[in-house]
């Protein structure tokens, strides 16, 4: 009985520990960086990256191709992506829709439908005025040499495909994305 308490005991003080140390990723779009960080410490860097071709913006829409700027997380890893390996992010965010609302790009029944989404299957709809489709991921088949040269992404973040394996092995779903 005791032993039990004791690691229940270790096992309430440990967790939030453990989480302490997941993984996190940070988009530099001015520095065209990707870094990886657990806890405070840097563990992973990549240099040269590509975002979208008309750069980074607060607020996003369809078809615009910007790469939106805030606080993401992997919502899904799919690994047969023409694009390599897609590291899927819950983009729209509610700030993002709220933004968009507050700003008059959206209305407010598109603002509910993503709220909506979101509450009742922790994601929001991929089909808005605001996009979808937003993440990380390879060059699949693309040129190398165009990826060093341009920001030519439709809103993503885009590394190398050996770039985005390592990526990939360090996260998970649910890893915390930050895109400034």
């Amino acid at each position: 009985m005791t032993r039990r308490l004791l690691l229940c005991l270790l096992l309430l003080v440990a967790a939030p520990l453990a989480q302490a140390e997941d993984a996190w990723v940070l988009v530099d779009t001015q520095g065209q960086r990707v870094h990886v960080y657990k806890g405070k410490e840097r563990i992973a860097r990549f240099p040269n990256i590509a975002i979208g071709r008309n750069g980074a913006a607060l607020t996003r829409l369809r078809g615009d191709n910007t790469t939106p700027l805030g606080t993401f997380r992997i919502s899904r890893i799919n690994r047969e992506s023409r694009f390599h390996i897609f590291l899927e992010l819950d983009y729209p965010t509610l700030p993002h829709a709220k933004r968009a609302l507050k700003a008059g790009l959206i209305d407010r029944d598109a603002y509910q439908t993503v709220l909506d989404s979101r509450l009742r299957y922790g994601r929001a709809p991929q089909n808005t005025l605001l996009g979808g489709q937003i993440g990380l991921h390879g060059i699949g088949a693309g040129d190398p040499l165009i990826h060093r040269r341009f920001n030519w992404t439709e809103g993503c973040v885009a590394l190398t495909n050996d770039e985005i394996e390592k990526l990939a092995s360090l996260v998970k779903v649910g890893t915390r994305v930050i895109i400034r």
